[in-house]
């Protein structure tokens, strides 16, 4: 087995946008409309309620990440596919690479706004 394949990540996520957020468009709210009211304290309190949907069973990463993520990636269900290092801002491949396979983080804060992510691979 090669060492590469230790080099990669696979991992989904769910962004909530913020007003704070580099981009203040998504494929849910193009004109920024609502990305431009929600602070980052809402935001973040959002995606920590949908967090502990996911983690009490109430929910599916999957389908949270479909219906609530600001990322074009929720068309994917969130996948973000396999990533390097230095692909992906800091923070957000930092606490990736921290997860085991199958493991949610914490909020993880980025220039594009508030994650939590399900390393997958």
């Amino acid at each position: 087995m090669s060492s590469s394949s230790t080099d990669t990540v696979r991992a989904s996520h769910i962004l909530i946008k913020h007003q704070g957020s580099r981009r203040k468009a998504s494929w849910k709210d193009p004109e920024g409309r609502i990305i431009n009211s929600t602070t980052r304290d809402d935001a973040v309190a959002q995606l920590k309620s949908l967090r502990e949907d996911i983690l009490a069973g109430n929910s599916k990463f999957e389908d949270v990440a479909s219906r609530y993520s600001d990322c074009s990636s929720a068309k994917r269900a969130g996948d973000l596919g396999s990533f390097g290092r230095n692909q992906m801002q800091k923070p957000f491949e930092e606490a990736t690479y921290a997860l085991k396979v199958g493991e949610i983080s914490d909020i993880v804060d980025t220039d594009s706004g508030v994650h939590i992510i399900l390393r997958t691979g």
